[in-house]
């Protein structure tokens, strides 16, 4: 069957040599594959009969073929509202039903559920709402304790956790990236592609005396949907991969520096990037493409984070945190008091928590400039730390309060040890957590109302500690430790375990 194409209206002359566009060659394709399904009326019985006996595949794939963006947003949200009234009639069945209830009653009762179900997701997700998960955590056991999930050989830099909460994902020093599953540890390895394939995927050759490119990682991402990974490190590029064949697909260049750290806007493919170059940029995994870069700090940048709403959190050696508003083209600017800021990540739209150098945790909003309350040693090196009790001498000119004694020999948090180099945030909660390389890992409850924040329990755990992360249920919290720091090797613990470290939380 013959296809006939009309020219483009710019003009193109038909003849030998003018080659057509591979748009139109695909669309052809397709069009001849659509009509040969169609069986005229004057085919003979046996065609029918051929037709009939692969009618069902060959109708299939011509729906894929035709099915637009708008078609597959109806069929994942159909999918989706199967599942969340899944979830309200497992939930139903759970309840005592009373006797006697209609059948219509009990549907009217289950689209209630499933409607509230909705909401509260949405307004979770929308960061409007905060969920009371610390008053619910209960005290550790002498039993519970963190377990070695997955084991690295060198220091592990980064971790991060699927939407679902099922796998992680966790990088080291020594460039490997593993993708584990919660549950039962079972891993697998990531294959950095050759030289070649990297090239061909976009990758820039080396620069200076290099002969190929860094396996260094230092940060990692995940995609909402998880179908993306994404990878950054000395090698100064951020590497895409396939989380579904744990295939290498893309390179991104661009920074002048180490990538330091990577975050998804939830529910996009949009991928933020920070470097020691000073810069934020801003990329599209679904397409393969760069957007923008975004500039204002003065000197590296070590962490990153996004919410939802299109911001981005960023912390630097230039002890000022920023909160890019990338639509209205502004930031805001806040400034820590006396420290370098290592760490921070969003509690809410409109409030941050964050981790300095001295061993302090800071609570942040978007009314002030400055911290609305720190929280002073933290993480500092004592001896007998559980023992000290909150003083009136513990309150500092500026109201905020600083923790233990205050003798110039009672603790050293200018030691590498108690730097806070990792801070996490149960997403839309009141919980939080902070690590360093004083051997624990301390919960916090963020009291918004009060604007303070509150220990609640020592998870002890040996080793730096350089990434975690929570489950978006709040049941378990994952920590990426290693015997150096993450950026560096200004520190030293043998007896710890390089890997990832798992804590089960109890939830009353």
């Amino acid at each position: 069957m013959k296809n006939k194409m009309s020219a483009p209206k710019g003009g193109a002359r038909k003849g030998k040599g003018f080659s057509r566009n591979p748009f139109f060659v695909e669309d052809s394709k397709k069009r001849r594959k659509i009509d040969s399904d169609v069986i005229r009326s004057d085919d003979s019985d046996d065609d029918y009969g051929l037709a009939a006996k692969h009618g069902v595949e060959e109708e299939e794939e011509a729906e894929l073929v035709e099915e637009t963006a708008d078609e597959k947003r109806q069929r994942v949200a159909r999918a989706y509202l199967d599942k969340v009234r899944g979830i309200a009639a497992k939930a139903e069945e759970d309840e005592e039903e009373m006797e006697g209830e209609r059948e219509d009653e009990r549907e009217g009762e289950r689209d209630s559920r499933v409607s509230r179900i909705l909401q509260q997701e949405q307004l979770e997700d929308a960061g409007r709402v905060c969920r009371a998960i610390a008053s619910r955590v209960q005290t550790p056991e002498s039993s519970d304790e963190f377990r070695v999930l997955v084991k690295h050989r060198k220091s592990v830099t980064a971790v991060a956790l699927s939407e679902d909460d099922h796998k992680g994902f966790s990088a080291s020093k020594d460039g490997t990236i593993l993708h584990w599953d919660v549950d039962s540890g079972k891993h697998e390895k990531y294959q950095w592609p050759s030289e070649e394939v990297l090239r061909s995927h976009g990758a820039r050759d080396t620069q200076g005396r290099a002969t190929r490119h860094s396996r260094h990682v230092l940060a990692l991402a995940v995609s909402s949907d998880g179908k993306y990974l994404a990878s950054g490190g000395l090698d100064r590029h951020i590497h895409l991969w396939d989380t579904r064949t744990r295939k290498h697909i893309q390179a991104f260049p661009g920074h002048k520096g180490p990538v330091s750290c990577l975050t998804f806007r939830q529910g996009t493919s949009e991928l933020f990037s920070g470097s020691f170059d000073r810069t934020v940029k801003i990329w599209n995994a679904e397409d393969r493409a760069y957007i923008t870069t975004l500039f204002g700090h003065q000197s590296e940048i070590l962490t990153i984070d996004c919410l939802r709403k299109e911001r981005v959190l960023t912390v630097g050696r230039d002890r000022i945190m920023q909160l890019y508003k990338v639509p209205e083209e502004s930031r805001l600017v806040f400034r820590a008091p006396a420290s370098s800021l290592e760490c921070g990540c969003f509690i809410s739209n409109e409030e941050f928590f964050s981790g300095s150098d001295d061993g302090s945790v800071e609570l942040w909003n978007m009314l002030r400039k400055k911290p609305a309350y720190i929280v002073k040693n933290a993480h500092a090196l004592l001896a007998a730390n559980n023992n000290i009790e909150q003083k009136d001498s513990g309150k500092i000119p500026n109201g905020h309060i600083e923790n233990g004694d205050h003798s110039s020999g009672s603790y050293h948090c200018q030691s590498a040890h108690s730097w806070v180099s990792s801070v996490a945030v149960c997403r839309s909660s009141d919980l939080a957590a902070s690590g360093a390389g004083n051997g624990c890992v301390r919960l916090w409850a963020i009291e918004s109302e009060t604007k303070g924040i509150r220990t609640l329990f020592d998870l002890p755990l040996v080793g730096f500690v350089n990434s975690l992360a929570f489950a978006k249920s709040g049941q378990f919290l994952v920590a990426g430790v290693g015997q150096e720091p993450r950026l560096g090797r200004w520190g030293n613990i043998q007896s710890a375990q390089n890997g990832i470290a798992i804590h089960s939380l109890k939830l009353s």
